[in-house]
């Protein structure tokens, strides 16, 4: 039987410190070699100006094989339809079979932010922090709860181009919107870039000395939301091959990758000194959402099954 798990049913099951602990053994395990994955596809989508990209993202870590099929349609914004969607298929990599079929944007939200939390749990220290969110979307949502998790947030402050947006997710949030991104970023300890912007919405001059940078947008060779200065800081990685060859903001400006956050976190690498500007740039590894789906589809084993 292949079982269908839709996104509310994907939230019932999604725990979040199982997430973090699974989120933690990915990004180690995929520094170790332990996965399968390589890097993702990508292909122009649209009738007439193919302005939308399909990615694909398959990935196996031991009993668990997955792959991610994900459309991203800026244009579906003015339609009143999300801008991303996505779609996991978890397989059994012994036979090949189907196991299920989950909506995905769940899922990408929940594991997308736990990486960044799991990578700020081992890099920020344990004080409590003044958040800002540059992006007012599901991603930043997410992040508000995951970073909660790990830390306590003493304010978070929401910035994006649209006022309208910024305020309502300040609200959801608990959180207070800004009018302009550096007022955003200008002391804070954690920034979270979470934005489809392509070209840079950080500067580096606003950092304080020693923040920690969750730089969760711009998957693509030609886009950006840091500024030189930004990149400039100690970069950590969720993948270093995927930050050199995906990463805009690594790319274009010529940013060395000083380790993978697998590495920090099982200690091959030592993390840089308290007081050091860290950018920990994450391009969404598909490891990730073969845990997630599996601890998922485990879950709803553990209740026997019930779509």
């Amino acid at each position: 039987m292949v079982h269908y798990f839709d996104e509310a049913r994907v939230q019932q099951l999604l725990s979040v410190p199982e997430l973090l602990q699974g989120m933690r053994e990915a990004l180690v395990a995929l520094t170790l070699g332990q996965v399968v994955q390589p890097l993702r596809m990508v292909m122009p989508i649209g009738e007439a100006s193919h302005d939308g990209l399909l990615f694909l993202k398959p990935a196996q870590l031991g009993d668990a094989l997955s792959t991610k099929l994900i459309t991203l349609v800026p244009g579906n914004a003015q339609k009143g339809l999300p801008t991303l969607l996505s779609t996991i298929v978890l397989m059994d990599p012994a036979t090949g079979q189907t196991l299920a079929v989950m909506e995905g944007n769940t899922i990408t939200a929940m594991r997308t932010a736990a990486a960044s939390a799991v990578a700020a749990d081992a890099l920020v220290p344990r004080t409590p922090q003044v958040l800002a969110m540059l992006g007012s979307g599901v991603l930043a949502r997410s992040h508000a709860q995951m970073l909660r998790a790990v830390r306590e947030v003493s304010e978070i402050r929401v910035w994006s181009p649209n006022a309208a947006n910024a305020q309502q997710c300040a609200h959801d949030i608990g959180g207070v919107a800004c009018a302009s991104a550096e007022e955003a970023v200008r002391g804070a300890d954690i920034v979270c870039t979470v934005t489809n912007a392509s070209e840079p919405v950080l500067q580096g001059a606003w950092l304080k000395p020693g923040a920690f940078v969750a730089a969760v947008g711009a998957p693509r060779p030609t886009w950006r939301e840091l500024d030189d200065a930004a990149m400039q800081h100690w970069v950590v990685a969720d993948q270093r091959e995927a930050a050199e060859k995906e990463s805009g903001d690594v790319m274009l400006s010529g940013a060395h990758v000083a380790a993978e956050i697998g590495e920090v976190l099982c200690g091959r690498v030592a993390a840089p000194p308290l007081g050091t500007t860290i950018i920990f740039k994450s391009l969404g590894q598909a490891v990730e959402d073969t845990v997630a789906a599996r601890l998922v589809y485990r879950a709803a084993l553990a209740e026997g099954a019930r779509p």
